[in-house]
């Protein structure tokens, strides 16, 4: 199927909202509003209380610009989920390291009901991050062992468990109860769609390096992800 004719962009559209979780962005956040409005008629940008005026843009922007509670980006999506209008959700990273062209490939599953939650796989589509570095080693190892366990415990195949390019049902996404504040919300919505039986599957998407601004996750926290398995396990 072609993703990118103008018919599939237009159904996709009109049933999308778009949230885009960000801080401290103002590089890029104008170049993103404008290539994800061509896949939703609703983009929503959740702002982490940035001061290199990431907010005045989006406000230009002619979108729905949020300020969270500043507790972090699980937070951010969680306000997000409560203000759409539309069917199905899409999250995408505001660092520029995912591609909206994708977006097509995330929520036509879900519009044929063939699933619940679609997931853009780093496995299946690559990503410029994987590099023979420590940190890169521990993150890809602990994702690894983080994705194993999830597996074991509900039969499933999952690939990426941790990439937030994804696409919900809102109705689903309201019905999880989720209540991380930080990156691990990625790995919640998983866990908990597998736990009240919901479908997740999974679409090839490349991951490029950051374009602009600089990580909010640091490798050091990375034991929260455990301790998120371990809670929802």
């Amino acid at each position: 199927m072609d993703f990118g004719t103008e018919s599939i962009k237009q159904k996709v559209r009109d049933v999308t909202s778009i949230i885009i979780p960000c801080k401290n962005e103002s590089d890029g956040i104008a170049h993103l509003i404008e290539e994800v409005k061509k896949y939703g008629n609703e983009v929503i940008i959740i702002d982490g209380h940035s001061t290199d005026g990431t907010y005045e843009i989006a406000k230009g922007m002619g979108v729905k610009v949020i300020q969270d509670d500043g507790h972090g980006k699980g937070s951010g999506i969680r306000c997000g989920i409560e203000h759409v209008r539309n069917d199905i959700i899409v999250f995408i990273d505001a660092d520029g390291s995912h591609a909206p062209e994708d977006i097509p490939k995330l929520v036509l599953p879900i519009l044929e009901n063939k699933s619940d939650m679609v997931i853009g796989s780093r496995m299946y589509g690559g990503s410029d991050e994987y590099e023979l570095t420590i940190d890169s080693f521990i993150r890809q190892v602990g994702s690894a062992f983080i994705t194993l366990i999830i597996n074991l415990r509900w039969k499933t195949n999952l690939s990426d468990i941790e990439n937030g390019f994804r696409a919900i049902k809102t109705s689903v996404a309201k019905k999880l109860g989720l209540n991380a504040e930080w990156f691990d919300i990625e790995q919640e919505m998983v866990q908990k769609c597998l736990k009240k039986g919901y479908r997740i599957v999974e679409v090839p998407s490349h991951e490029y390096r950051r374009k602009w601004g600089k990580t909010k996750l640091l490798t050091k926290n990375g034991y929260i992800f455990l301790f998120r398995l371990l809670r929802d396990i």
